[in-house]
């Protein structure tokens, strides 16, 4: 499932694209009964938060809610293409074209249904409005392991499975250590690292978290090769050897995706 600096990257992509924009609307599936209440509008902008993207039209009082699930993906090319597959959602405005496919979730919403949603979710590092303070009183609060916290959308939003393991190994945190437990200090740190590596993730489309001194070129090891890219220390590196101790990266499953930690750098 892409991660919040994914939806964060393609919110910029669109309003570059459209904002500003009166744009052609529908859905070539026939699925997105809200499509054609927006043709021939003019699209102002797009917006993320956590793995949550929403179109804003300005005028249209609705916005569009879309969260692209495990299968999902909004691809933006010139002209406008032949529609090829399921195309949920198509927006174009003659010169570029976005074709939306296979997302859990394309709806019309109301600005009550999207406050709806916006409730349920913890603050977003990505965002200049986000609140680090309520994240460090969700995790104080919980008995739960920072890791199933860290994943839990109402506790911190956009944060997902290659983010948590990676952060909790940058920081030499046991991730089965109880939210409660973790001093103040130690989650402003993990909050200002997943600020700057998801910003990082953001400009670059990818997830990168190895330090300068552990990249490829630094070690004299060859890349990673993988097809989720980016160098990472722990993340579906399972049974291999930690680039910093040795010892062997362990996994299990915890909050319903695999975890990835070191034994040695997080006793």
């Amino acid at each position: 499932m892409p991660e919040g600096h994914t939806l964060h990257r393609l919110a910029g992509e669109l309003t570059e694209a459209f904002g500003g924009h009166t744009i052609s609307s529908g859905s070539p599936q026939g699925r997105f009964a809200g499509a054609s209440a927006l043709d021939g509008r003019l699209l102002d902008h797009a917006e993320a938060w956590g793995k949550h993207l929403f179109v804003d039209f300005g005028d249209v009082a609705e916005q569009v809610h879309i969260h692209l699930g495990l299968y999902g993906s909004f691809r933006i090319a010139a002209g406008v293409p032949e529609v090829i597959g399921q195309v949920r959602w198509r927006v174009s405005d003659g010169t570029t074209t976005a074709d939306l496919r296979g997302p859990t979730a394309c709806e019309l919403l109301t600005p009550a249904e999207v406050e709806t949603i916006l409730d349920r979710l913890g603050p977003d590092p990505l965002r200049d409005d986000a609140d680090a303070g309520a994240f460090i009183a969700r995790v104080l609060r919980s008995r739960a392991a920072i890791a199933t916290l860290l994943m839990d959308q109402s506790v911190i939003a956009g944060v997902g499975n290659v983010y948590r393991a990676e952060v909790l190994f940058r920081h030499g945190i046991d991730p089965f250590t109880p939210g409660r437990e973790l001093p103040v200090p130690v989650l402003e740190a993990i909050w200002a690292d997943l600020v700057l590596l998801m910003r990082e993730g953001v400009r670059t489309g990818r997830i990168d978290t190895v330090r300068p001194e552990h990249e490829p070129e630094a070690m004299g090891r060859p890349p990673r090769q993988d097809d989720h890219g980016g160098e990472v220390y722990v993340y579906r590196r399972d049974g291999q050897p930690c680039w910093i101790c040795g010892e062997p990266v362990l996994t299990r499953v915890v909050g319903a995706r695999n975890l990835f930690w070191c034994p040695g750098c997080q006793p």
